[in-house]
């Protein structure tokens, strides 16, 4: 029997009812990033810093005003950009965004042929077209993230740049701040906005401003709960980028339990996820539904994230925000025995059987999506670890999910490489998100952008792609799971609620899906269980 994922009515939502009322933000400053001392940068000899500050709420310096603080270098041959060639910025402050946004979709962006030239050494040349460019080839460009860049200037920008700072060309870097500070905004296309984040990313790198380390950007952390809880169900409904894996993780664990003999057995499933419990309301409603009811009773221990994980996107909520109470209650009118265990503040190395509270007479599933990547994986690879620690525990099953960014190079060490895919990251979540709120502005947008760009300073390698994330599962002692046809055709089902330009793939052999935007990967879920012939079982944490 498939099930539709958001059946009408949807009661799922019912969870959240009489919780949300609108709180106006407080004034959120488009301010840089919190930043430390960068001795290595000390060649830039002034704080590059507050030369290049955007404010979402103030008119942006004007071009006479910057050129007076630090002129375009007259000596840098082709790294000039005459500023008439450029698109024109969108202004915060402009009266065209204070427009209704009804009407924002219909402003015209000038854009003009930008950079054209060829330079030497570490600050390589790079070409810009006219934004917009053949529609129909960026929207179904081949699986690479190399390729399928028409139209994307800002990434024309921001890479060249970040590749002048590890080669030392100061008079290019100041050139494209420039050129960058007069194209940033936080209004506009998705050009502009990920002109505006990565700005603030590559002066976060090189700032040696004490005083930047106050500022705080739009994020999770910095909202009202309410009103965070309250984003979260806006982007669950307008886009797949979290709805769609969770849908496929919870079909997964029907799938388990509907594997199981006994009908008299606990469900226990840790969470180790972004979700800030929006995945569990429609798992619930599904157990609710489910031929011979819902177990007895249903464990759920969430591990909420670290002050390790700042920096991860999406993985800190505000301060005060505890959802299990409003999921307690829903359960109950699902008739459904539930309890919530929360291990708060909890760093992922440190768990083991002992803290999860596990036990051989119960379906353990473990359920991770977009965390797992901010253990480290340098040369002790903490992902690995983790992995065999999971491995121990001895799970039912493992539903990995997490981003899915394809490398183009055998060596992604250097700053340069590194923040070029976070851009790319980043590019896929502005485009999209741009397009599943049409364009129009709001609060929730702002946020869930503020808090996707957090991944242009995070330091740890987001985007390893599937294969790497399949071999360390393989090597901790999991085997690949086929995908049921209710996680494969409730996913299908799901996608057509979205803009057409997301797809679902299913590759090998139905065991791994993944979520792609404009041809482009975004993210994969995978399903694992035990191998039988494995005997890693002996390695201790």
């Amino acid at each position: 029997m498939i099930m539709e994922p958001n059946p009408t009515p949807d009661h799922s939502l019912d969870w959240f009812e009489g919780s949300v009322s609108f709180f106006p933000l407080p004034p959120f400053f488009d301010d840089p990033y919190n930043s430390s001392d960068i001795q290595e940068y000390q060649l830039w000899g002034q704080d590059i810093n507050s030369q290049y500050q955007t404010d979402a709420h103030t008119s942006s310096p004007s071009a006479t005003n910057i050129a007076t603080s630090i002129a375009p270098p007259e000596t840098c041959g082709s790294d000039n950009l005459p500023l008439s060639d450029l698109p024109k910025k969108r202004s915060a402050t402009d009266e065209s965004s204070l427009r209704p946004p009804q009407n924002h979709k219909h402003k015209k962006i000038k854009s003009k042929p930008m950079i054209n030239e060829t330079d030497k050494g570490d600050a390589r040349g790079t070409t810009v077209r006219k934004p917009g460019g053949n529609k129909k080839g960026a929207a179904k460009g081949v699986g690479n993230n190399c390729n399928n860049k028409e139209g994307r200037w800002a990434e024309q920008l921001l890479n060249p740049c970040a590749a002048a700072i590890i080669g030392g060309n100061r008079n290019r870097v100041q050139h494209l701040l420039y050129v960058l500070h007069e194209l940033a905004s936080p209004t506009g296309d998705a050009n502009h906005r990920l002109a505006a984040h990565g700005l603030k990313a590559l002066t976060h790198h090189l700032s040696s401003s004490p005083a930047s380390t106050s500022s705080e950007s739009i994020t999770f952390a910095s909202t009202e709960p309410r009103f965070f809880q309250k984003t979260l169900l806006k982007f669950y409904e307008v886009s797949p980028w979290f709805s769609f894996p969770s849908n496929i993780a919870n079909a997964s664990i029907l799938q388990v339990l509907g594997e199981d003999n006994e009908n008299s057995r606990t469900l226990h499933i840790l969470d180790i996820g972004a979700s800030h419990g929006m995945q569990w309301p429609t798992f619930l409603e599904a157990l609710s539904r489910r031929p011979g009811g819902p177990p007895p009773l249903v464990r759920l221990t969430v591990v909420t994230a670290s002050s390790t994980e700042n920096d991860t996107p999406f993985s800190i909520g505000p301060p005060g925000d505890n959802f299990t109470s409003r999921l307690l209650i829903f359960a109950k009118s699902m008739h459904i025995n539930l309890q919530i265990e929360r291990l708060d503040n909890c760093p992922l190395h440190t768990l083991s059987a002992q803290s999860v509270n596990t036990s051989p007479d119960e379906i353990f599933v473990v359920c991770a999506q977009f965390r797992l990547h901010q253990l480290s994986h340098n040369t002790t690879d903490e992902r690995s670890g983790f992995l065999k620690v999971l491995r121990n525990m001895e799970p039912k099953a493992v539903i990995l999910s997490d981003n899915n960014m394809d490398c183009c190079c055998n060596c992604c060490g250097d700053f340069a490489t590194g923040f070029s895919r976070r851009v790319e990251y980043l590019w896929r979540f502005l485009d999209s998100t741009s397009s599943a709120f049409k364009g129009r502005e709001s609060d929730e947008r702002r946020v869930m952008e503020g808090e996707a760009a957090k991944a242009l300073t995070n330091q740890r390698e987001m985007n390893e792609g599937k294969e790497k994330w399949c071999e360390r599962m393989k090597e901790a002692g999991f085997v690949g799971e086929v995908f049921g046809e209710d996680a494969i055709d409730g996913g299908r089902a799901l996608l057509r609620k979205y803009d057409s330009n997301w797809e679902m793939k299913v590759e090998d052999e139905n065991r791994s899906v993944g979520l792609w935007w404009k041809g482009q990967p975004v993210s994969f879920c995978s399903f694992w269980k035990l191998d039988g012939n494995d005997h890693s079982s002996t390695f201790t944490s």
